[in-house]
């Protein structure tokens, strides 16, 4: 991670907005699974997969007792003979429904396909929340969310991060699960500006 964006990350735990915005974010996500019970469905777009986002809710689903949290990742070139976590295609989409949530993380405006099977998993009865750009129709669609605005140093890969770790922390009351937070996103800091490891 290069210096700008180890500047900002640790601008969000000194408490601007991002934080604020993170953790509504990611409690929403986290609301509409747990209360909901239902299935998370990650998707991107054909260029930009999230699978960084989806190992990391599987971290935090794992680490907060929230299994809800760990989502299956659709693909847009999924095959049959993937392994069955990376198999799940964009079929998927058309079977969501009431109780589901669907995650969609675009770093621009996706195209009208993918638009066209979200609009269907929300009519479906699915709650779409949205990660990425901050308009267009992905944005206006969604039930939530978040915006990463142009011409800011603030990248969709950090606050990816940001938002794995705010979605795990409803395991621990207030205002543990605050100071706890704020320690995982300083660890996540520590790990990526440490010296890469030597090379044997």
């Amino acid at each position: 991670m290069d210096a700008v964006r180890v500047a900002l990350l640790r601008e969000v735990l000194a408490g601007t907005e991002w934080l604020g915005a993170t953790r509504k974010f990611a409690g929403v996500l986290r609301g509409s699974v747990v209360s909901h019970g239902g299935g998370l469905l990650l998707v991107g777009t054909p260029e930009y997969e999230p699978w960084h986002l989806a190992a990391h809710l599987v971290d935090e689903a794992a680490w907060s007792g929230t299994p809800e949290l760990a989502p299956t990742l659709v693909r847009h070139e999924a095959q049959p003979s993937d392994p069955a976590h990376l198999a799940v295609g964009l079929g998927r989409l058309a079977a969501a429904r009431r109780g589901e949530t669907l995650l969609v993380v675009s770093p621009e405006s996706p195209g009208a396909p993918l638009l066209e099977r979200v609009h269907d998993a929300r009519r479906a009865g699915a709650t779409v929340l949205a990660l990425g750009p901050d308009e267009g129709d992905l944005a206006a669609m969604a039930h939530e969310s978040l915006t990463v605005p142009e011409g800011t140093d603030l990248d969709l890969d950090t606050v990816q991060h940001l938002v794995s770790a705010a979605a795990g922390e409803n395991a621990l009351p207030t205002p543990r699960a605050r100071r706890r937070f704020r320690d995982r996103l300083s660890l996540l800091t520590d790990q990526l500006t440490a010296p890469p490891p030597a090379r044997w």
